[in-house]
């Protein structure tokens, strides 16, 4: 049951944004699972589309509390990045299947689904990453397949206004690159040309570490925030890594990490940033 723990976490970490939680959905479902009988299992067609109901019924419940938590989090709050994809990657064996599950864990989709209610994620992540079908996300939801079919179609067009296309990996790293360039050198002109002059920063220190309260807008206020930071922490190291399947920068400071700034880039432009500073968030980093 391994490999299909590894599955049930994708799914949960699409849900719900955090792979903490989503270890322990996927470890709630498990459980549920060896408390049947042999002869309730017997009785299951497909384990594995069992699972994943049970999955989601316990991350609807948990989005509910969560918006509760995050109501009371101090400072901003970001999804929990993952190194990568390995750890939150499904077995499906169609590409066309990989490719939908690969873009539906990049921050900016996640970031994203943070504005969606519980049921309408629930009903998008199962049906358009995972192509659970409607008639079984409404034994998740409670709610026939026709209402399943109404919160996904509201979902993907709510993520399709603000998330309009997937980022080309390659030019995306160079931007990145570009990006982390400028400012290692504080070349500010640079780096405000690398920006959109919308371009918006969110950085979540989950009260443990310090980190801007409010969303800073604008390239040049970015710019001189960004240029603010570097100057001042000579002692952090900057890598090019993955960061949920996408290049991204991870912070080291003596070693460990010290933070994960994330990208979504559109036109050879950064159009946002998300630095996730909160330790509680990076403990799966290497």
């Amino acid at each position: 049951m391994n490999n299909e723990r590894g599955r049930l976490i994708g799914v949960g970490y699409r849900m719900l944004g955090s792979y903490s939680d989503a270890e322990d959905a996927a470890s709630e479902a498990l459980v549920r699972w060896y408390r049947l009988t042999d002869v309730e299992r017997d009785a299951i067609d497909v384990p594995a589309a069992w699972l994943t109901r049970v999955v989601g019924r316990i991350c609807l419940d948990m989005l509910g509390s969560a918006r509760v938590r995050r109501e009371n989090y101090v400072g901003q709050w970001l999804p929990e990045p993952v190194c990568g994809l390995h750890s939150v990657d499904s077995t499906a064996a169609d590409p066309a299947d990989q490719v939908a599950q690969q873009d539906s864990v990049t921050l900016a989709l996640l970031v994203v689904l943070e504005s969606l209610g519980p049921a309408q994620r629930v009903a998008f992540v199962l049906h358009d990453a995972f192509a659970v079908p409607f008639d079984d996300i409404a034994g998740v939801l409670d709610r026939s397949p026709a209402a399943c079919r109404q919160l996904a179609s509201a979902a993907r067009k709510h993520v399709h206004s603000r998330h309009l296309t997937s980022a080309d990996p390659i030019e995306h790293d160079r931007v990145v690159r570009a990006f982390a360039r400028a400012s290692r050198d504080g070349d500010l002109a640079t780096l405000v040309s690398l920006l959109d002059p919308d371009v918006t920063l969110i950085s979540d220190g989950g009260g443990q570490v310090s980190a801007a309260r409010n969303p800073v807008v604008g390239s040049d206020r970015v710019a001189r925030f960004v240029r603010g930071i570097t100057a001042k922490s000579t002692d952090l190291a900057w890598s090019i890594e993955a960061v949920n399947g996408l290049s991204g920068i991870v912070v080291r400071r003596g070693g460990g990490v010290f933070g994960v700034i994330g990208f979504d880039t559109t036109d050879g432009v950064v159009a946002d940033i998300w630095i996730v500073l909160n330790p509680d968030k990076l403990r799966h980093w290497p």
